[in-house]
């Protein structure tokens, strides 16, 4: 009787790619035109997203993927990010990165297939640097403009 009230469920289709990314891109703006860059690169909309876990452990979800991403931020790895990359290594899984990067008034994303040699792999207490300053107050207008601002929809 109600059913026009329900939403109708996007079709999925294409391989199953696990998507790694920093915990920072959670729900963003950002994580959102990542989404769409992917299903556009891949052919694909079939997306094992860390974030719809909230912070529970999703790696044992790399096994059942076809591909996966791993995402740097400004040409770094995180440490979760990185713990996946090895995961992903020792299933054969083919990885491909992509690099979020601001520029000016705009945010690049770069996507290679691989993991290319450039992007610098952090340590935990590397990450929390990282974090630290991300979320640093001369950083407030940077972070609103480079990932969204979570208060705001999409």
């Amino acid at each position: 009787m109600l059913g026009f009230f329900r939403r109708k469920k996007k079709e999925t289709h294409g391989p199953l790619v696990y998507l790694s990314e920093p915990t920072i891109l959670y729900h963003t703006h950002t994580e959102k035109a990542i989404l769409q860059l992917l299903e556009e690169k891949l052919g694909s909309n079939n997306f094992v997203i860390p974030s719809d876990y909230g912070l529970r452990n999703t790696d044992h979800l790399i096994p059942e993927a076809e591909i996966f991403v791993a995402i740097a931020i400004v040409g770094k790895f995180t440490s979760l990010v990185v713990r996946e990359i090895e995961l992903a290594r020792k299933h054969g899984k083919k990885i491909y990165t992509l690099d979020v990067a601001r520029k000016d008034d705009e945010i690049l994303y770069i996507f290679e297939e691989g993991v290319p040699e450039h992007i610098e792999w952090l340590t935990p207490e590397e990450t929390q640097e990282l974090y630290a300053a991300f979320r640093g107050e001369d950083f407030s207008g940077f972070m609103k403009f480079f990932f969204g601002d979570r208060k705001r929809q999409w």
